[in-house]
């Protein structure tokens, strides 16, 4: 194994799988490996560009929830007029990211060649996303998330930003994508970096939450993405305590604080308190509907509880 040097606080051991590799993280208490799986595995029934989609929309269904993930119902008939909104959507609260998947379908070429190829494809996905927010904004459109149900998504009730999802078999080192501004937060990111955010926090809301505070910084090597991450955890787990207003829960009880972002995966913490959020939010995603009720209410409710701390065992207010 070699090492790839990062940070003072992280360091990046590759495996002999090159799509797999190992997080050092240094602390005052000693050195802990967190290992990096590879992405899913793409499915064997379609082909690559379009296996990468769905491993992508895998990822943040089954570690998030397949209610936030989103895909057109129908395309627009030719010579409407109207845009064909290919793209996944992930929504959640009053945030959504229009998600372009990019993939390195052919034999890699040398290392400067394959940087401007990502540069190339990572402007285009960015001038899509940018159409697909602009389309929705002008016409609400119809989307079917993971469950094969429909939603009407107005675009002006969401804050946007565009993700680029690049799958590739061996990125460039210090490979890193950027693009003219598009009128939104924008980032970049390999699948693995993906799948390892929804693994890591288990929750779309948190998981948009992050993208958006990632987008606000300078780019970084795709690829390096859990570094950011667990140098923000470490920021937030150094961050002193926030007051919270006690009001919604009156007088007496204990205060607990806990960071935004966890260094340890959530649901490890050795109670059951993230599947007991997950079991309520499968009751409600699988619960019929009374008459007076929309797949509208559905996702309101479910949206708010994803909103629970990821931390579950306490409360986050930092």
């Amino acid at each position: 194994m070699t090492e790839r040097p990062s940070s003072a606080l992280w360091r990046f051991v590759e495996e002999d799988d090159p799509n797999g590799l190992t997080l050092v993280v240094d602390t005052p208490q000693g050195t802990h490996p967190r290992r990096i799986p590879p992405a899913l595995p793409l499915p064997s029934y379609v082909d690559h560009g379009a296996g990468a989609e769905a491993a992508a929309h895998t990822a943040a269904a089954t570690w998030g929830m397949p209610d936030f993930v989103f895909q057109q119902a129908a395309h627009a008939a030719k010579g409407s007029g109207r845009r064909e909104l290919g793209d996944r959507l992930l929504l959640a609260g009053g945030r959504g990211a229009v998600v372009q998947v990019k993939a390195r379908t052919i034999k890699p070429k040398p290392d400067d060649q394959e940087a401007a190829w990502i540069q190339k494809v990572a402007a285009k996905a960015m001038s899509q996303a940018k159409g697909t927010v602009r389309q929705l904004r002008m016409v609400p459109a119809d989307m079917v998330n993971g469950r094969g149900r429909k939603l009407s998504v107005d675009g002006n009730a969401y804050e946007w930003i565009a993700v680029f999802l690049l799958d590739h078999p061996r990125v460039p080192d210090n490979a890193v994508a950027t693009w003219q501004p598009v009128g939104m937060p924008a980032i970049a990111l390999t699948r693995r970096d993906w799948d390892f955010l929804f693994d890591q926090l288990r929750a779309t809301t948190a998981v948009l939450d992050y993208l958006f505070r990632a987008a606000a910084e300078p780019a970084i090597p795709l690829g390096e993405e859990p570094v950011r991450y667990y140098e923000f955890a470490a920021a937030d787990a150094a961050e002193p305590p926030a007051d919270i207003n006690t009001e919604l829960v009156g007088p007496g009880g204990r205060l607990f604080s806990a960071p935004q972002l966890p260094q340890a995966p959530a649901g490890t913490d050795g109670t059951n308190a993230h599947l007991m959020i997950r079991i309520m939010l499968e009751d409600i995603a699988l619960s019929p509907l009374s008459e007076t009720l929309t797949e509208g209410n559905r996702f309101t409710v479910l949206s708010d509880l994803d909103r629970l701390p990821v931390d579950c065992g306490h409360t986050r207010n930092r």
